[in-house]
């Protein structure tokens, strides 16, 4: 078609014309050409800036223009132009139709298109179906893009991921490579690792894989649990003392009492000198508690371990818990309570101990609290059982305090490790040396008897001075502590010259003894052998008088054998004013507080009963002395005496000597701080016998006989007997002097102080003397 024929052509309704793809084609490539007339645009103004909206526009025909554009179309000064775009066009067509064959398929396209188009705009088809066909057609051709697309995108993702699983194959082949090159400890690890199902493919491997993770982490968790109830339970035994003890040469405490605190006390200073030592505790109680009772003493405990267990010592399982076959000591407590079921436990504790598949090492000391049952004890152990009957060590001792006020504080001294007490040891160089010049070989101590080797290791006490020592003898002495003395050179001390030592004749005594105890009988035995002829022993408490014969025989007291004393029988309640107010208590010159049957399973109870006794008798006593005697007394006291009751008690303290077992320690100060009443702290005494006799059986022997009725004694002897008023002589001349009467002078207390020296230091020095000084002697009983 010509553009001559374009221009005749009728215009259409539109003012739009559809050029040929070929002038499109041709004017794009050069947009800017000189030639290109400005004015003359394909696309109308108002879409150029949406170019993706545009629509083919529905004309007639290819040169159809609209009625305001043809006249502009149609300028004869354009028509040289149009030739010449036109001419230049085909030259260009025809060049890229030789150069690629690909054009000329481009410009077939091309002309099919405008000549459908074309044909379109000439038949002016307006149909709508058509347009849907071509719209879904570019869909479909869409369609098929994007799902090619989509297959190349998954493809890749395909390869990205097996490119990672590879990497991660060769990752883990290269970490058994150096497993199995550095150690054949990481074998198991490898192992393992080839084990690993987390790369399983498949619904089945999965599951299986799955199956095999939850059931390793069941086991692993069962395994847990396990190790953890283990840690759990041994930690549970360890808190409550169900370990085994592995110490050895320790002292082993069986059982727990109210005795326990003191002696512990008194074992861990015997152990100072050691730089500490062990101590372990087994009963049947919580450790928990037995540790927080400990913690409640609050003692210094010097470097000794106290290490507690929870057991009984009637099983052997349990004993050997505490290495019982290693200890050097064992002590066995008496339990708190009656004290027949209190010796039958004990009994029965020996028979375990005796039954010890490997033996002992170290000796028992038995506490018991009757003296009918030392026999069994001993029967039944041995040469390696040592009992301490503690009533009957606390009634003898009562009575020798009754005797001589004072004494209490003495066996305090030599009974604790505080102070100074019994030590034996073997000196060979004092072979063949007389026990005279034994006596003031020792500086630091001061030499008290003899173990004689050739009569089985007896201990002779207070020897005579012309025995020598043989090979093998060991001499007992009375030291601060077993390493802090030594015989030295024999010193000059001046001949003490002969002065004739009387001693003062026994008078009769009467005694008042309040309470009831299941040992009395036993006291009674004693008293009888101490009191001179014609004492009277008055008995008040609560027991009924007929009831009170029997008991006493069936304790075994024959009352016709009694030669010194005569027993006087009062029913009365001790705590009652009334009931003591019938009794001449100013008359007595000592009296006697038992902690009463009734009431000794408590100790605070009994002290506080004691303690109550004390105070109304001295209340009584006080109120019943003569005025003038009152006054006078007074006048000589300290700061308790101007008129208060303390002061009143204390003068009629002057009069008669009052002895009160005490059970609780916290009683003690209360009675050293009124000094009313010279006291015995039961308890603690018999404490410190248990922990003596723990630390060396061979004291034992030396306290049986000190406290027996017959043998040697500790005695209180005033100055006057050795020395003249005002003498000056050495403690050594004094020591030499008692030897005239066998007695060994052992400690002094001067006139003014309230306690005593035992074993003085500075022996051979000289000092003034009075004869209101008071010595310390071992003696023969008289």
């Amino acid at each position: 078609m010509s553009l001559d024929s374009a221009e005749a052509s009728p215009s259409s309704s539109r003012d739009w014309f559809f050029p040929s793809p070929s002038f499109i084609h041709s004017t794009s490539n050069s947009p800017q050409s000189p030639n290109y007339p400005r004015k003359f645009s394909t696309i109308p103004r108002h879409s150029r800036s949406s170019h993706t909206d545009w629509k083919p526009p529905k004309t007639s025909t290819f040169r159809s223009v609209s009625s305001s554009g043809s006249a502009a179309y149609g300028d004869p000064k354009y028509g040289r132009v149009r030739r010449r775009i036109e001419l230049r066009r085909r030259e260009k067509m025809a060049k890229q139709e030789k150069e690629d064959p690909v054009l000329e398929q481009k410009r077939d396209v091309s002309k099919a298109v405008s000549g459908v188009k074309t044909a379109i705009g000439e038949m002016g088809i307006r149909d709508f179906g058509q347009r849907v066909k071509i719209r879904w057609q570019m869909a479909s051709y869409i369609a098929i893009l994007i799902t090619a697309f989509g297959s190349l995108v998954h493809k890749n993702f395909s390869l990205h991921n097996q490119v990672i699983d590879l990497q991660d194959q060769i990752s883990t082949m290269n970490i058994r490579l150096q497993a199995c090159n550095t150690s054949d400890t990481f074998d198991t690890i490898s192992i393992l690792q080839e084990g690993n199902h987390a790369n399983s493919e498949g619904m089945g491997p999965r599951l299986v894989s799955v199956s095999i993770s939850f059931g390793g982490m069941l086991i692993f968790a069962m395994m847990l649990g396990l190790v953890s109830d283990a840690i759990s339970e041994k930690l549970d035994s360890l808190r409550k003392g169900r370990s085994e003890v592995v110490e050895q040469n320790h002292t082993l405490i069986l059982g727990w009492s109210d005795k326990l605190g003191s002696l512990l006390n008194q074992l861990v200073i015997a152990n100072e000198s050691l730089g500490g030592g062990i101590v372990v505790v087994m009963a049947e109680r919580d450790k928990e508690e037995m540790e927080l009772d400990i913690a409640k003493m609050e003692f210094d405990f010097r470097g000794t371990s106290v290490i507690c267990r929870s057991g009984s010592p009637l099983i052997l399982a349990d004993l050997k818990k505490v290495s019982v076959s290693k200890a050097r000591a064992i002590v066995v407590l008496a339990d708190d309570g009656n004290a027949d079921q209190s010796d039958a436990r004990a009994l029965r504790t020996v028979l375990s101990l005796t039954g010890v598949k490997e033996g002992l090492r170290g000796h028992i000391v038995v506490e018991l609290s009757d003296l009918d049952n030392e026999v069994l004890v001993k029967l039944v152990g041995g040469e390696l059982v040592e009992t301490v009957v503690a009533h009957d060590v606390i009634g003898r001792l009562m009575i020798q305090c009754a005797r001589q006020p004072g004494l209490a504080q003495i066996w305090e001294d030599i009974l604790g490790f505080e102070n100074c007490e019994f030590y034996i040891k073997r000196w060979p160089q004092l072979d063949g040396m007389q026990f005279e010049d034994v006596l003031i070989s020792f500086p630091d101590a001061i030499p008290c008897g003899v173990k004689v080797a050739s009569r089985g290791g007896k201990i002779i006490l207070n020897p005579e001075d012309s025995y020598v020592l043989q090979g093998g003898d060991e001499v007992l002495v009375i030291a601060e502590d077993d390493d802090t003395y030594a015989p030295g050179a024999l010193p000059m001390v001046n001949g003490a010259s002969f002065m004739h030592i009387a001693r003062p004749a026994r008078k009769p005594q009467k005694i008042l003894l309040c309470g009831w105890r299941r040992d009395v009988d036993d006291m009674i035995v004693v008293l009888d052998a101490f009191l001179a002829p014609g004492s009277e022993l008055w008995m008040f408490n609560e027991v009924v008088e007929s009831e009170r014969e029997r008991k006493l025989i069936d304790g075994g007291l024959d009352l016709s054998r009694l030669v010194n004393i005569t027993l006087v029988h009062r029913e009365g309640n001790a705590v009652i004013r009334r009931h003591l107010e019938s009794l001449p208590l100013e008359s007595f010159d000592s009296i006697l507080i038992l902690a009463d049957e009734s009431v000794e399973d408590s100790a605070i109870q009994a002290d506080s009963r004691s303690l109550a006794t004390l105070l109304l008798i001295r209340d009584i006593q006080a109120k019943r002395l003569p005025y003038r005697e009152a006054m006078v007394t007074r006048g000589q006291r300290g700061s308790f005496s101007r008129g208060s009751w303390i002061g009143e008690m204390q003068q009629a303290s002057d009069r008669s000597v009052i002895i009160s077992e005490i059970l609780d320690p916290r009683t003690k100060n209360l009675l050293s701080m009124s000094k009313i009443s010279d006291y015995v702290l039961s308890n603690e005494l018999v404490s410190m016998a248990l922990a003596m006799v723990a630390e060396d059986r061979q004291i034992n022997d030396v306290l049986e006989e000190l406290f027996a009725e017959e043998g040697n004694e500790l005695h209180i002897r005033l100055a006057e007997l050795y020395l003249h008023e005002g003498e000056e002589m050495s403690f050594y001349e004094i020591i030499l002097r008692a030897r005239q009467k066998r007695e060994i002078v052992i400690g002094y207390r001067l006139e003014n102080a309230e306690r005593a020296v035992i074993n003085p230091p500075n022996k051979n020095k000289r000092r003034r003397w009075s004869v209101k000084d008071v010595f310390v002697v071992i003696t023969e009983k008289e």
